[in-house]
C-alpha cells in the first residue's frame, strides 16, 4: 500500500476534527464481493424476521433499514477486507501500530422507504467511557444525501470530542446524544469511499429517498480490547490485526 494514500493534512484533520474521507480506494472486485455478500446476508436476515413473525430486531426494520453485524468469523471473503492492506494502512495512521478489529456490520436502507439514523457517538453504543475506537464507513454503493449517505460533526462544531450520554428514541430504538440545530457535512462520494471517523465522533444518516438500494460495510477498530464496564469480559471482538505495526490477521 502506498503510504502517500492518506495525507498528512488528512491525519492532522483525524486528529483536530475527528474524521476524514478517503475517494475511490477500494477495488471494484472487492467491492462487488461486499455487494454479493450483503445481499445474501439481507435474504438471510428477511427469513429470520419470517420466522420470528417481526418487521422489527433492535434497530433493523424490514425492507426500510439493516444492521447485520460480525459475520466475519463465518465469512471469509469478508476477511479479506477487514484484514487488507488498505485497512492496515488507515488503522496505523489514526490509531498506531496496535490494532484489533472491533466490530463489523452491513448497514443497509432500502429505496425510499429507507429510514434516517439519528444523531449518535459510536462509543454511545457503547455507554461508557472507554478508548475512543475507530469506525471507517465504507461505501459499497455511491453515496449522495438522496438515499441515505452520513453526515459527520466535526469535534469543533460538536463542542467535544468526549463520549455523551445518550437516550433511546421512541419507534426508531436509536440512540441520540446531540441535540443542537447543526446538520453535519454530508459525505457525497463515489462507491469505493471510505469515511474515516472517531468513535466519538457525532454523525446521523438522512432517509434514503432514492429508487435503489443504499449499502454500506462498517469497520471498526480499537488500539486495545474494550471490555465491559466491570472489565469481566469483551465488549465486542478483539481479534489482533497490527502488532508492532505489522499484520498478525490476514485474509
Amino acid at each position: 500500500m502506498d503510504s502517500s494514500l492518506i495525507s498528512k493534512s488528512q491525519i492532522e484533520q483525524f486528529q483536530e476534527e475527528g474524521y476524514f474521507i478517503l475517494e475511490s480506494v477500494i477495488p471494484e472486485i472487492t467491492l462487488n464481493s461486499l455487494r454479493e455478500t450483503c445481499d445474501t446476508l439481507v435474504e438471510e436476515m428477511d427469513a429470520q424476521l419470517d420466522k420470528e413473525e417481526t418487521e422489527t430486531r433492535n434497530i433493523t426494520h424490514r425492507q426500510k433499514r439493516y444492521f447485520i453485524s460480525n459475520q466475519h468469523k463465518t465469512t471469509p471473503q469478508l476477511r479479506k477486507y477487514i484484514f487488507s492492506d488498505l485497512m492496515a494502512e488507515i488503522c496505523r495512521a489514526t490509531l498506531g501500530n496496535s490494532t484489533y478489529l472491533f466490530w463489523e456490520q452491513f448497514v443497509v436502507k432500502g429505496p425510499e422507504v429507507g429510514m434516517k439514523f439519528g444523531w449518535h457517538q459510536d462509543s454511545g453504543y457503547v455507554g461508557y467511557d472507554h478508548k475512543p475506537y475507530l469506525s471507517c464507513w465504507a461505501a459499497i454503493d455511491e453515496v449522495s444525501e438522496e438515499n441515505g449517505t452520513v453526515y459527520i460533526l466535526p469535534f469543533s462544531r460538536a463542542g467535544t470530542r468526549k463520549r455523551q450520554d445518550h437516550i433511546v428514541e421512541e419507534g426508531s430504538n436509536d440512540k441520540i446524544g446531540y441535540f443542537g440545530e447543526d446538520p453535519g457535512i454530508p459525505v457525497v462520494a463515489p462507491a469505493g469511499s471510505i469515511a474515516v471517523f472517531s468513535s466519538v465522533s457525532f454523525h446521523r444518516s438522512s432517509p434514503n429517498t432514492s429508487k435503489g438500494w443504499r449499502r454500506i460495510y462498517l469497520t471498526q477498530y480499537s488500539a486495545i480490547p474494550i471490555l465491559t464496564k466491570d472489565g469481566s469480559q469483551l465488549w465486542g471482538n478483539a481479534e489482533p490485526f497490527l502488532v508492532d505495526g505489522d499484520r498478525v490477521t490476514t485474509e
